[in-house]
């Protein structure tokens, strides 16, 4: 069982999607305890320096779907 699930499906204008890969990715970069807003609330998350990664791309019925998925262990190490 997960400790916690956040999923949120929306329609994005092109540019609404960028600004909220921005804030990801400048969350990404800052790592540590980072803060993202997203709709209504704000989700804090603490980002280590080591991240998995998986890029999946699927392709047909007349669309494209593009899943970036980013996992880090919650364990934290003596350096946190």
């Amino acid at each position: 069982m997960k400790d916690l699930k956040f999923e949120q499906k929306r329609s994005l204008s092109r540019l609404e999607a960028a600004d909220q890969l921005a804030a990801l990715a400048a969350a990404l970069r800052h790592g540590g305890e980072a803060e993202l807003e997203l709709g209504p609330g704000v989700l804090s998350l603490r980002i280590p320096d080591d991240l998995r990664s998986e890029v999946e791309v699927e392709v047909g019925d007349g669309e494209i779907e593009l899943e970036i998925e980013l996992k880090w262990s919650t364990a934290r190490t003596a350096d946190d």
